[in-house]
């Protein structure tokens, strides 16, 4: 029984990017397998890193390296940023981006679902990128000194993250040096407990622009002789730093699970500290110290040394730095137990090298993945322990092959992870497996929706491939829990794909087929819905069955309304829809006095699911029948005065005599040329189809000269003639029964059956309307060419079957598609209720409808777990060739003394860089006198600042500057180079008033000095001049000369 104290932080998720592995799950693999990712380079890649010969030959360079690769690739577009945006921001902070964001979607989260406060905590290795942009000769000149500070210094990287991917809570950029990405988890740890914030993200990187180089060993340095990591061991020679980035997601433990987190560890407890100056140099470290660290972290999570089986040490391999770190940890575990070799200590540099401000995350994800599996990896090259270091006689074992981590007695496994800085800032975590959660109780519904978005066609078909794949691999996995990760676990964008499921092995077959049930589309923009409510016909035996058992909303709404109603009927109309074993259910069920009745209840119950799930109708549009369920939604009646009135008009319209009606594909001015006797239009449903009503005798006459003309008809299953004149005595005493009740205005718009228009509120308060609309044609056509004339509107059928949707389709030139999406199936469809509803739900998604996903599902007991991650689109960027000049002698520069400068400012072979506004200040005008100041020169050279600004080529003369992704700081860049181009005087408020290449140019132009005037202009200009000098001395007239001269000299 695991005791929690309620300062506990679970770990929800977590991602990396660590030497030969892209990903957590290769991590682990490769710490299982004892893999070591330390590469030796050849001499063609050595010079082709720009390390000289006479370097890498010498007999004490190392060829050794721990990379990462395609550190050059990145997504711009996904986080919102122009080519050249990206071309000047240091990898190391891209891929903390890129990384932040897949640890949040392992976690099943996206900021944009979750309403708790999100912070980060993190650091970052110095930017030798940042080196190689100063390099670039005209790189400053171009896009400003502070845009490349800003895309380059440490200080930025956690606040980068909060920015774009709008997290709220505190953003601290941490800097510790080694020790850097563990103490921002304590940071993070800390402000979770203090209620900063609800979750968080923390972790580090590390990663030089050049990665494929050695270095040159010397004797006592930290730096491996032979590139080989060795912790603990008699041959350890030092260490190898290497490149990668980790990010871990934390939460409150309770809040994790509440909220149904997967939690794969659990912090109970971290410290940091400092060793003062209780060492003997500045970069040696201190027993003193990491023994107090370690001591203060086990008191706050409250629990005993002896209780804890496994160290992911600090574990450089020098031979210094491996004894006083096991001192230190022996001195703090033997106040508690004299037991020998009862606790594994590795170290995962022996893996993966040093990777300096990422080093101490990495240990912990190792520590965390050891604790969710219960396998402890081993720690590779430990042959003979350090002479200094008596592990015989220690609470510790070099654990040097995988095994099994056993389920101790009386507690739960529990490790340590300790990272310590070069500087003395030391940090350590203890963790404990995470506690055990009892399966959710409860039968798990019949189908799932599972729902994809991604940016870009290629990408949305990369994430369903990928989803494919994994499910293949894990088909014990939970099929709600995948739907609901996917719902509230990712952010909805453009591209979407939709398909219901009632099964892991459906859901990739579907994905491996993409077959006709699985929608995608380009959700251009957000839609509105219009409700479609078809007319009788359209119900059969066995309706709704299946919603009724799975839909609460929908099972109370169809209780209330068979309940009322049953009295008057005679009749329970559920027991009659699912009475599939009695022969004559189904000719009952056809009978109008049911039959109208049975719709309304289905469609008034499917809108009310509807409306639970905050899918509510901009407007409305039935047939027949459908008009009351419309009216009934807008308020005209009550639904007691509802049910009251379809039960009524059903039953006299039953009571009229039998007729017939047929569907002819003629428009509506050809059909009346043909009618005779009792024949009447009854429902112009589509350009090209009228329904024609009448008795059997006529109709059938109708029909034989139709087909001998070669016009298609056909029979309508109705046993009565609707909307004709052998509805004329049910008028009279409908009107009364409405006349009865109480109408009030619609609130909510919908199309009239009688005049094909929107419906007027006097029209539906007058109790004749709705005696007349039982005998007037229903202008189906017109109102359907209405609510297709807005193209912001979505249709979708609520009722029986697809007949509405299909008469959507026949609607001539504005036949859109979809035409209309039906919600409850068609008999003859195979799918179920609920999975067809979930599918047509989908595909409501994919075409831009805001669907609450909560809402849909408020009783679904699920988790969320790690799926696939967004299938980023990346691209190259970077600047130049990527062979750095600095790096020929071998040696990595140790810090970006360039970005941390003191000077106010910067040489270019363009003028000063003012290092305060990142703005190259022009050494002299003259430029500006060889320009194209025509029209169309001006229109080019605008272009071409824009095209060098933004990285892209072409832009178009009337591309919104924001919509490229400009910003101010962009924009200042923008209107300094056009004003030192041109010597003019143009404001920054000139770029916000017309931000488009045309309209910049024009206000340039405006701004150039005038050009000279006409002749007649400048004889009235001399004749003007004369008139003033008139009467004037020489003397005057010669001063006014020579002051002329100056203010020409001036504007020249």
């Amino acid at each position: 029984m695991q005791e929690m104290n309620g300062t506990e932080i679970a770990v929800v998720g977590m991602n990396c990017r660590f030497p030969g592995a892209s990903n957590v799950e290769a991590f682990w693999s490769n710490l299982v397998e004892g893999t070591e990712s330390i590469v030796f380079f050849s001499d063609e890649e050595l010079e082709q890193a720009g390390v000289k010969k006479d370097v890498y030959k010498r007999p004490n360079y190392v060829r050794a390296g721990s990379i990462i690769e395609d550190t050059d690739q990145f997504d711009a577009t996904f986080f919102g940023m122009t080519p050249r945006e990206a071309e000047i921001l240091d990898p190391q902070q891209r891929l903390f981006l890129e990384k932040g964001w897949e640890a949040l979607e392992l976690a099943g989260y996206t900021p944009e679902k979750y309403s708790g406060r999100i912070g980060v905590f993190a650091g970052v290795f110095s930017s030798s990128y940042l080196f190689h942009l100063y390099s670039e000769p005209g790189l400053v000149d171009s896009v400003g000194e502070l845009a490349i500070r800003h895309g380059n210094e440490k200080d930025y990287l956690a606040t980068r993250m909060s920015y774009k991917l709008n997290l709220k809570g505190p953003s601290v950029s941490v800097q510790t040096s080694c020790s850097t990405s563990l103490v921002a988890v304590h940071f993070a740890v800390q402000s979770l407990l203090g209620g900063e914030c609800d979750m968080a993200l923390a972790g580090g990187v590390s990663i030089v622009a050049q990665q494929k180089t050695g270095y040159l060993h010397q004797e006592g340095d930290v730096l491996a002789s032979d590139g080989h990591c060795r912790p603990f061991d008699a041959k350890a020679s030092g260490t190898i730093f290497g490149n990668g980035v980790g990010v871990v997601v934390l939460k409150r433990l309770e809040d994790a699970l509440q909220e149904g987190d997967t939690v794969y560890a659990v912090i109970k407890g971290s410290a940091i500290n400092n060793d003062g100056s209780d060492k003997v140099s500045f970069t040696a470290p201190s027993v003193n110290g990491q023994a107090e660290v370690i001591l203060d972290a086990q008191a706050m999570a409250d629990v005993l040394p002896s209780t804890i089986g496994m160290i992911e040490a600090h574990g450089t391999g020098t031979p210094l730095g491996d004894p006083i770190e096991i001192a230190a940890l022996s001195r703090v575990f033997r106040m508690d137990t004299e037991q020998k070799g009862f606790c594994a200590i590795g170290s995962v540099k022996s893996n993966i090298g040093h990777l300096g401000a990422a080093s101490g995350v990495a240990g912990l994800i190792k520590t965390v993945l050891s604790l969710h599996h219960g396998v402890i990896p081993p720690s590779l090259h430990f042959e003979q322990p350090n002479p200094n270091i008596d592990f015989a006689q220690s609470p510790f074992v070099v654990n040097t092959k995988a095994r099994t981590w056993e389920q101790p007695e009386g507690f739960p496994r529990r490790a340590g992870v300790s990272s310590f800085g070069m500087g003395g800032t030391n940090a350590h975590v203890v963790l404990e497996e995470s506690p055990a959660v009892k399966a959710a109780a409860g039968v798990a519904p019949a189908a799932e929706l599972l729902v994809l978005s991604a940016l870009s066609e290629d990408a949305l078909e990369q994430a369903a491939d990928q989803l494919q794949q994994h499910l293949e691999q894990h088909p014990d996995l939970s099929l709600a829990d995948v739907a609901f990760t996917l719902q509230e676990g990712r952010k909805e964008f453009p591209y979407r794909m939709a398909f219901s499921a009632g099964s892991m092995a459906e859901a990739a077959e579907q994905l491996k087929q993409r077959s006709g049930k699985l929608h995608a589309r380009h959700a251009a923009a957000p839609k509105r819905l219009g409700f479609l409510f078809p007319g009788q016909g359209s119900q059969y035996i066995g309706m709704v069955r299946g919603l009724y058992e799975s839909e609460p909303v929908f099972r109370e709404a169809v209780d209330t309304c068979c309940e009322r109603l049953q009295p008057r009927l005679g009749l329970d109309l559920r027991t009659l829809w699912w009475n599939e074993q009695d022969a004559d259910a189904a000719s009952r069920l056809q009978e109008t006095s049911v039959a109208q009745p049975s719709l309304f209840i289905v469609q008034y119950a499917m809108a009310k699911q509807l409306e639970a799930w905050g899918l509510t109708p901009a407007c409305m549009l039935g047939h027949s029948i459908g008009e009351y369920t419309a009216a009934c939604l807008a308020g005209v009646f009550t639904l007691e005065d509802a049910l009251e009135l379809v039960a009524e008009r059903g039953r006299l319209m039953q009571s009229m005599p039998p007729g017939v009606m047929m569907s002819v594909h003629l428009p509506e001015s050809k059909t009346r040329e043909h009618l005779f006797g009792s024949l009447s239009v009854a429902a112009v449903n589509a350009p090209e189809i009228t329904v024609v009503a009448g008795n059997k005798e006529d109709m059938e006459r109708l029909r034989d000269e139709l087909r001998q003309e070669g016009i298609e008809a056909y029979l309508l299953h109705t046993s009565h003639a609707f909307h004709s004149s052998m509805m004329d005595p049910v008028i009279e005493p409908f009107t009364a029964t409405v006349s009865r009740i109480t109408l009030h205005a619609p609130q909510i718009p919908y199309i009239s059956n009688v005049t094909g228009s929107w419906i007027q509120p006097e029209q539906v308060m007058d109790p004749g309307y709705w005696g007349e609309h039982v005998r007037q044609s229903v202008r189906f056509a017109e109102g359907a060419s209405a609510l297709m004339s807005d193209p912001g509107l979505l249709l979708v059928e609520i009722g029986p079957g697809h007949v509405l949707s299909g008469l959507m389709s026949q609607q001539g030139p504005q036949t859109r598609t979809p035409s209309a999406v039906p919600l409850i199936r068609h008999p003859k469809d195979r799918q179920e209720d609920r999975g067809f509803l979930l599918q047509a739900l989908g595909r409501l998604w994919c075409e831009g409808v805001a669907v609450k996903w909560s809402d849909v599902h408020p009783d679904r007991i699920a988790r969320r777990i790690a799926l696939p991650t967004y299938p980023f689109q990346r691209k190259r960027y970077w600047i130049g060739q990527g062979s750095l000049s600095f790096l020929q002698s071998g040696q990595e520069v140790a810090s970006a003394t360039a970005a941390d400068s003191s000077a106010s400012s910067y040489p270019t072979d363009k003028g000063e860089v003012d290092s305060a506004t990142g703005v190259t200040e022009p050494s002299a005008p003259a430029a500006a006198a060889a320009l194209d100041k025509s029209p169309e020169g001006v229109l080019e050279e605008v272009r071409g600042i824009w095209e060098d600004l933004f990285g892209i080529s072409p832009i178009g003369l009337d591309d919104d500057f924001f919509t490229l992704g400009g910003n101010s700081m962009l924009a200042i860049q923008l209107m300094t180079r056009i004003r030192n181009a041109y010597d003019i005087e143009l404001q920054l408020e000139n770029m916000f008033d017309e931000p488009t290449i045309r309209g910049l140019a024009r206000q340039v132009i405006e701004a150039l000095p005038d050009a000279k005037g006409s002749p007649e202009e400048e004889a009235a200009e001399l004749e003007a001049l004369l008139k003033e000098l008139e009467g004037q001395s020489l003397d005057d007239i010669q001063r006014e000369l020579d002051k002329l001269k100056e203010e020409g000299v001036k504007q020249s």
